[in-house]
């Protein structure tokens, strides 16, 4: 079984940052790749970006050049630096682990969750 802790969210202004963590536990981390998703009120919750276990990354064309994701595999830890935030980055986001190495866009393909952490981004 894998736990993972999100942390980091919290409210924000148009064009501001933030930087939220994912705490894994409970399997090796180093080979499982990693994924942030999101999900706003009454909308599916989508893709935002992964990273393998080897380091390369995948975005949603919505956060390229916006958002960063980035691992620290000493620490079992999983960051999204997200910079000039956009009302429409709200939603609550969630960190995913997969027992595959890829990084995928899919949600199907991430087998254990942490339970979010919300994001606010005020105009």
């Amino acid at each position: 079984q894998v736990q993972l802790v999100e942390s980091g969210g919290g409210l924000v202004q148009a064009g501001g940052s933030l930087r939220l963590s994912c705490a894994a536990s409970g399997r090796s981390f180093s080979t499982s790749a990693m994924g942030w998703f999101r999900q706003a009120p009454g909308k599916e919750r989508d893709f935002v970006a992964a990273i393998s276990w080897s380091g390369a990354t995948n975005y949603a064309d919505s956060v390229k050049g916006r958002f960063t994701i980035s691992r620290d595999n000493a620490k079992n830890t999983v960051y999204l630096q997200m910079v000039s935030l956009k009302p429409e980055d709200t939603a609550v986001y969630y960190c995913a682990a997969s027992r595959g190495g890829g990084a995928y866009s899919i949600k199907g393909l991430y087998d254990y969750w942490g339970q979010g952490t919300p994001v606010t981004v005020s105009s």
